[in-house]
């Protein structure tokens, strides 16, 4: 028995990749186990969005020749695809898989070890592909979540993102295909389908489709009681058209994560994001009085370079009380390598970036309370996941936590509750009737 062990860092993406490289190594008779055992075969689905995601996935590979010298390792993902030829070399791995070759993981690795000593290459330029790598997968083991990868690459070249030059062109899975990988999903019991990719919002466009179209194939040709989730969407990629198909279309959850990024012009100029504030601002409004209960979360970066103490408070306003996020993910400026802002003056010191990350989570934190306040004595659509103390725990169509009371011998896999009071992280909910 030849046993493997997958370690995963970053993004959904990657979350959906790993449980592909899970199920072909199965299906080539290889035997899983925890990361933290020894086993034959290390896979590190690395991540290079951040120096500290960076940092983890090497890590990771030192934990695996710790558990066990003897060890295939093999290296994928965007660290892999980004680390200088002698970063790679200094790491010693066995195999090393770039943007286009994620599908020969198992083959690369019977290869591997049936041929040492092992002479690991460093990948080709993903900059230079051009079609979609699709990595079909079944059913994610244990989740009534699933994720759904529909797209692939970034054209807009971000100046602090290494992503473009680690994930190359934008490409997309064919329709048809969705629909089928989508369908499986649903038979093997998945309550919510989470469609991701790089850039999820131009799905397509090199197909003449889009991310509308899609979903509108996804909700007439798939089971009525799944749920469809959008990952991650930027602002200038959201359309009327789909706004009043999330109107028509209650299967589309009623949660949009949009970036923004910065919440000052000066700092989005120099970023090279596509938007000022005030536009941004405009289209949140349209889309909440289409949408009145609708999340809204983001993504901040804080701490770019020549950020100043005054643009970061007065970004911390404006989001305080015009923008009024339900949730932020706060980053840290990173410096990357090979990127436009890694070169640009007037870079911010690791200790005032961790004091504006502390400022801007502490609003996130006030934020989220507030909107959730808003859902008392509200009924919520919840997709179960687990059960804890007693409670059934899962998340709502705008991804709101919830802890909802129930009979200990029932075990429903789709709720709908009527929300009570807060509970630990999240929202307690009772009077609950079964949907599904």
């Amino acid at each position: 028995m030849t046993t493997f062990a997958i370690a995963t860092l970053g993004c959904k993406v990657n979350t959906y990749e790993s449980q592909h490289y899970l199920e072909s190594m199965k299906e080539s008779g290889y035997t899983e186990v925890s990361f933290r055992e020894a086993a034959d075969v290390y896979i590190i689905n690395t991540c290079c969005v951040t120096n500290t995601a960076a940092a983890k996935s090497r890590q990771k590979i030192h934990q695996a020749r710790k558990q066990n010298p003897q060890a295939i390792i093999a290296l994928i993902g965007c660290y892999a695809q980004t680390a200088s030829a002698d970063a790679l070399a200094a790491l010693q791995a066995d195999v090393i898989i770039g943007a286009g070759e994620k599908g020969t993981l198992a083959q690369r690795i019977t290869q591997a070890l049936q041929q040492r000593p092992i002479q690991a290459e460093a990948p080709g330029d993903a900059r230079a592909l051009r079609v979609f790598e699709p990595l079909n997968i079944h059913s994610f083991s244990h989740q009534s979540r699933a994720f759904l990868k529909v797209q692939d690459g970034c054209n807009q070249f971000c100046s602090y993102c290494i992503i473009p030059y680690a994930r190359g062109s934008e490409r997309s899975i064919d329709p048809t295909e969705a629909v089928v990988i989508a369908s499986q999903m649903a038979a093997h019991g998945h309550q919510e389908i989470v469609l991701s990719g790089i850039h999820t919002g131009r799905y397509g466009r090199e197909r003449g489709t889009s991310l509308l179209e899609l979903l509108k194939e996804l909700t007439a040709h798939t089971p009525a009681h799944v749920r469809y989730r959008i990952s991650s969407i930027e602002m200038n990629e959201i359309d009327d058209a789909l706004i009043a198909f999330m109107q028509e279309e209650e299967r589309i959850a009623r949660h949009l994560h949009i970036p923004i990024q910065a919440a000052d012009d000066d700092v989005l100029q120099a970023m090279n994001r596509p938007y000022d504030t005030a536009w941004f601002m405009k289209r949140m409004n349209e889309i909440r009085k289409a949408l009145p209960a609708v999340s809204i979360s983001t993504d901040m970066i804080v701490g770019f370079p020549g950020e100043s103490e005054e643009q970061f408070s007065m970004a911390l306003q404006r989001v305080e009380n015009d923008l009024r996020f339900s949730f932020i993910h706060c980053f840290p400026y990173s410096k990357r390598a090979g990127t436009v802002a890694a070169t640009m003056p007037m870079q911010i010191e690791n200790s005032v970036k961790k004091e504006r990350v502390k400022a801007l989570s502490a609003l996130s934190q006030k934020l989220y309370h507030s909107y959730m306040e808003t859902f008392i004595h509200r009924t919520v659509d919840v997709v179960v996941e687990t059960k804890k103390e007693g409670l059934l725990f899962g998340h709502s169509s705008e991804y709101l936590p919830v802890y909802i009371r129930c009979d200990a011998a029932r075990a429903p896999k789709r709720v709908s509750a009527r929300v009570s009071g807060f509970h630990r992280d999240g929202l307690l909910a009772e009077e609950m009737e079964e949907s599904s």
